[in-house]
């Protein structure tokens, strides 16, 4: 994992230099908005990506990106992060959370309103990047990648404090809202590469499998992870009504008038602070965020089948430490 971080190391700059001139077009009034979110740092995965899988392909030497063309590929990685920042501000304004990495969230410092539209105004700049390199399917891409997002986070809605639904329903909503932006980061990187079709689809596939272990991870974190490392208060998932794989397993350890008992206070919203906290540790007792890793390993696996159809590069190898990067987060 040293080689992915030392990589991040080298690009952050560039990548963070990258967003800040993109979001400096913005109007006054909107861009500290977008800078507000921005600031609150992250691990800037998704340009990473773009970067990585487009150079394993060969971009940087041919298609859109040689040399002598002046094309760059960064603003093109930071288009996902911008869509990314977006959702954070929308997704903190529909789960009423005051913090986002240890800071405001920034409805709590610019108002809901502005927020939104802020969010509004990043997602179309996102749009407009893209566009810049004249591909059509570079658009549909994060098109694609846009109505995903947006459907996963009604699905998840859909179902908030219901425990009538499983594994099945959990995955339909986290590979919209979250696993579909990893998807699209690798897609764009690939096709930036004007890679052929096999490894378009290879690359998507690793992104979308990484996508949907990294949420897994993060909602075992959610129970196993103090909040000074994740910047959320631990069992978030508990308070808000969200059946991720830790309480789904849990379920399954309850006795039948336990899990009535559970049930009832999960859709009625009544979990305490001392209630969440007794409810971690006896979760964390019975092994259910490590059984939620190991859910988080078999999609893991299939990322690094995907990855093997790509050609073997410095780059590749990178990628696969992602996947070591992804498992063991917070371990």
């Amino acid at each position: 994992m040293l080689k992915l971080k030392a990589y991040l190391a080298t690009e952050l700059p560039r990548i963070n230099k990258t967003l800040d001139a993109e979001v400096a077009v913005l109007h006054p009034l909107v861009r500290p908005v977008a800078e507000h979110v921005l600031r609150a740092g992250g691990k800037r995965l998704r340009p990473l990506l773009t970067l990585l899988t487009a150079r394993a392909l060969g971009a940087e030497g041919s298609g859109l990106f040689r040399k002598k063309s002046g094309t760059d590929l960064y603003p093109l990685a930071c288009s996902v992060e911008l869509l990314h920042s977006a959702t954070l501000l929308h997704d903190d304004i529909l789960d009423g959370a005051d913090l986002r990495r240890g800071l405001p969230a920034a409805h709590t410092v610019f108002g809901q309103t502005e927020t939104v539209l802020a969010g509004d105004a990043l997602l179309a700049l996102a749009n407009r990047i893209v566009a810049r390199y004249g591909d059509a399917r570079l658009t549909e891409t994060i098109a694609e990648a846009i109505v995903q997002t947006a459907t996963g986070e009604i699905v998840e809605i859909a179902h908030q404090r219901s425990t009538d639904h499983g594994h099945d329903a959990y995955i339909e909503i986290i590979t919209g809202k979250t696993a579909w932006m990893l998807r699209a980061s690798c897609e764009l990187g690939a096709l930036a590469a004007q890679a052929d079709a096999e490894a378009v689809a290879a690359a998507a596939g690793f992104g979308l499998n990484l996508g949907i272990a990294f949420q897994i991870v993060d909602d075992a974190l959610d129970f196993a992870a103090s909040s000074k490392d994740t910047g959320k208060p631990v069992g978030g998932d508990l308070r808000e009504g969200k059946l991720t794989p830790p309480l789904i397993y849990y379920l399954e350890t309850l006795s039948p008038q336990e899990r009535d008992d559970f049930v009832t206070r999960f859709r009625q919203g009544t979990f305490d602070d001392a209630s969440v906290a007794a409810v971690t540790a006896d979760l964390r007792a019975r092994g259910c965020d490590a059984k939620t890793r190991e859910l988080a390993g078999t999609y893991l696996d299939k990322a690094a089948a995907c990855l093997d159809a790509l050609p073997d590069t410095p780059e590749r190898r990178i990628l696969r430490q992602s996947i070591d990067y992804v498992l063991n987060r917070g371990a």
